[in-house]
């Protein structure tokens, strides 16, 4: 089942949304230029229904097929916020117009192809049963997706099953990867500071040193993944901030830290925060300073459900074929929003190659074009294989 000629036909239209999104990159729920043409375009299609304002400021289209005997009703999800990271210098002329805002991790693909999906959809309707296209905001730290499930998205449409895909930059272009159970990790961030005993530098045993303290922190929340944690449960400890002091020659009285803990098992979620706060309770007692600890709870592991992963890999399989679709694909311990849907219905997230690119979150980071008819053409060939015409 190769790429649906009419997508191949749409296919340059698509590109053209996708860079002059990208051109014009809004973050967070402050995303007026980018939902308003979303909705526009919807309706412009002919979609049953377009509603704004869905979590704040989502958009979402109901496309009904030619036929509803079966009363299946299936959501398709996209991101439609970019990061604050400034792009890199390029030539490409949709480099974006906005000083440090870029999509540097596909968004404006995501959006378009989904947009190319809602317009071969509108057009044929070759379906038993409608489906519900979501474009959601602040999926880069805002939680969006659980706005938007709070804002009743799942029951005010219907929806039964959910679906996302996500591009991913190290997997060929035009393959599928995918598995059952936990995709990506849980997210969790944490901020310490060290409050010790400031003095001069030729004089230390008269501090409380908050820097040596800090060092030892550092090592020691190591442990947590390496000598803690089942070694065939994932965890990873970050320590990605450490800032103290303004001179060569003063001990500071304080310093700060930061960093994120991800895991893929609730429990093992749990455990590690308890274990963070013991290792730094007790080395900040041991050198008689003062630990403040701000532990946040960022966005859950986003866990596909086994039987819509199956499904998702078998429409792939016969889009490009079993030996472009990974399965059992090892998950990610980058953090989904998406994993917010998937909590209150079943669903999958799936991960499209974007070939040999820059990374996400990487200024030099571009949604190769390439690959968005087989992301429309998935999308479609989802809908019609979960709700096939009598």
């Amino acid at each position: 089942m190769p790429v649906i000629n009419r997508v191949a036909d749409l296919s340059d239209e698509i590109i053209a949304w996708r860079r002059d999104l990208h051109a014009h990159p809004e973050l967070l729920y402050d995303v007026p230029r980018t939902a308003a043409l979303v909705a526009e375009r919807l309706r412009e299609f002919g979609c049953d229904c377009v509603v704004t304002g869905i979590g704040r400021t989502g958009v979402v289209g109901v496309i009904h097929g030619t036929t509803r005997k079966s009363g299946r009703i299936v959501g398709l999800r996209a991101d439609m916020d970019a990061l604050p990271i400034q792009e890199a210098p390029t030539d490409r002329p949709h480099r974006s117009k906005t000083d440090g805002r870029m999509h540097a991790c596909g968004h404006d693909g995501h959006t378009a192809m989904l947009l190319g999906a809602a317009r071969y959809l509108t057009e044929t309707r070759h379906f038993d049963g409608t489906v519900v296209v979501i474009f959601q905001p602040a999926e880069e730290g805002g939680a969006g997706g659980l706005a938007m499930v709070e804002d009743g998205l799942m029951d005010r449409f219907g929806i039964q099953q959910v679906y996302a895909m996500h591009n991913m930059p190290g997997i060929p272009e035009n393959h599928f990867a995918l598995r059952p159970g936990p995709m990506m990790a849980a997210g969790d961030k944490f901020e310490i500071t060290l409050e010790g005993r400031g003095g001069h530098a030729a004089k230390p045993h008269e501090t409380i040193d908050p820097i040596v303290i800090g060092a030892q922190i550092v090592q020691a929340l190591q442990t947590i993944a390496a000598r803690n944690i089942d070694p065939l449960e994932s965890c990873v400890v970050s320590v990605t901030q450490f800032h103290a002091g303004q001179s060569h020659n003063i001990i500071p009285p304080s310093a700060y830290l930061m960093g994120t803990v991800r895991t893929l098992n609730p429990e093992t979620r749990v455990f590690a925060e308890e274990r963070f706060r013991e290792i730094v309770q007790g080395l900040a007692n041991a050198h008689r300073a003062t630990a403040h600890i701000t532990y946040t709870r960022g966005y859950p592991v986003t866990i596909n459900d086994d039987v819509a992963a199956e499904f998702a890999a078998q429409v792939a399989r016969e889009l490009v074929g079993a030996e472009q679709v990974d399965a059992v694909a090892p998950p990610s311990m980058g953090g989904e929003d998406f994993s917010y849907m998937l909590r209150v219905r079943p669903g999958a997230m799936i991960f499209l190659g974007n070939g040999d690119t820059a990374g996400l979150h990487h200024p030099a980071y571009d949604f190769n074009d390439a690959i968005i008819p087989t992301g429309v053409s998935f999308w479609a060939r989802l809908v019609e294989t979960a709700m096939p015409s009598p």
